[in-house]
């Protein structure tokens, strides 16, 4: 499940390792997450370091969730907190999940494609040993294009692959298998506005 909305992401400013909290709206959105959440029996539930998905795991229902810093969104590097028009004035035709990120200060760096897949291969294999362990489901709350690329990498696709697979805030997503192979059992799923 993707975080509720911020500030930053509804104006589209990348939001790696910044720490913004939920806006009302974005606390909405996971509320009304609930049925939905409670549809399931959680045997696991692991949560990104960052507020905003912290704050939207509590408020869907899952206090408890092991909080894992694989689940960090993309390391924006030198594009922490710019939006891809302006990013596109200097580099045109520029594509995060294709072209990488500006190299940022040292403690954030930045992250390629791969290094991101390398972080979801990880948080895969913690999701296969969680299933292995317990009956139910296994939840991640944490971020839009993180989550986008462990889907990816969940079907054997590349990185890159992400791309294809747009993620609303207060989404949530259900990765499964079908005949042993792994499939989206369903995507961007939000309850109707009451």
């Amino acid at each position: 499940m993707r975080h509720g909305e911020t500030e930053w992401s509804r104006s589209g400013r990348h939001t790696g390792r910044t720490d913004v909290p939920l806006t009302e709206h974005g606390r909405e959105e996971a509320r009304r997450l609930v049925p939905l959440i409670r549809s399931h029996r959680i045997g696991a539930a692991f949560v990104s370091p960052l507020q905003r998905a912290r704050e939207t795991a509590e408020l869907i229902g899952v206090p408890d969730a092991r909080v894992d810093a694989d689940l960090h969104e993309w390391d924006y590097g030198g594009y922490e907190g710019v939006t891809t028009v302006d990013i596109q004035r200097s580099r045109p035709g520029w594509f995060l999940f294709t072209d990488g990120v500006a190299p940022g200060p040292p403690d954030h760096p930045g992250e390629t494609p791969e290094q991101v897949g390398e972080r979801a291969d990880r948080m895969l294999a913690k999701v296969d040993a969680a299933l292995g362990n317990t009956e139910g489901v296994v939840v991640l709350i944490a971020h839009g294009h993180f989550l986008r690329v462990l889907t990816a990498r969940r079907l054997g696709l590349p990185p890159r692959h992400g791309a294809l697979f747009q993620l609303a805030t207060g989404a949530l997503c259900r990765l499964g298998t079908e005949h042993g192979r792994p499939v989206i059992a369903g995507w961007n799923i939000r309850p109707p506005r009451e």
